[in-house]
């Protein structure tokens, strides 16, 4: 087994374990909050209509905020403005946190860079999303520019906190421009 794939399983166990945590706990009771909240990942896109095939069709998020932002602020087009960008978010369960913001680049556009060349490399992101819906891996397939990295699999990982061992399905694709993207289904829940 090479260094890559050890790298990989461990990268897996570790993220299917720290994902368990919220099937056995309940929201953080209100004394033990921080004053900082994850509320949102904004994805650097370089098309924010394929993204939503992919986020929004695929995956079923919903679109919650879509706007133009030019700069100067009064600008009435992208050919009146200076710079432009369309920022969209999309939502799954909660509209305060686990937004992801997809913003493109209209006006300059931006170069497209290159994804990393092995997935789960360090320095990666990995977008990690459950669903109860097999087919969500089959539609994702569908989209322009979708890669597979990791074909559907299931593993049997430790138990949180002693808990009985957690089955998943397993399915990791990069998303059109090249964002990592791991959908896990829990077999027994």
């Amino acid at each position: 087994m090479s260094k890559q794939s050890i790298t990989r399983s461990g990268l897996r166990a570790l993220s299917l374990i720290l994902l368990s945590v919220p099937l056995a706990a309940a929201p953080v009771p209100e004394d033990e909050q921080i004053d900082t909240v994850l509320r949102r990942t904004t994805l650097i896109v370089s098309d924010v209509e394929n993204s939503l095939r992919f986020y929004r069709d695929a995956l079923g998020f919903t679109v919650i905020y879509d706007n133009m932002i030019r700069t100067p602020r009064d600008a009435a087009s992208d050919a009146d403005a200076e710079r432009s960008s369309r920022l969209v978010f999309v939502r799954a369960n909660d509209d305060y946190i686990g937004i992801i913001g997809l913003l493109e680049y209209v006006k300059p556009r931006k170069p497209v860079r290159a994804p990393e060349p092995v997935a789960f490399s360090t320095g990666s992101a990995v977008l990690l999303f459950t669903t109860t819906e097999p087919a969500r891996f089959e539609r994702a397939l569908q989209v322009p520019g979708v890669e597979v990295v990791g074909l559907p699999e299931d593993t049997m990982y430790p138990g949180y906190d002693g808990a009985k061992p957690i089955r998943v399905r397993t399915s990791t694709v990069r998303d059109p421009d090249g964002f990592l993207v791991e959908l896990n289904q829990f077999l027994d829940n």
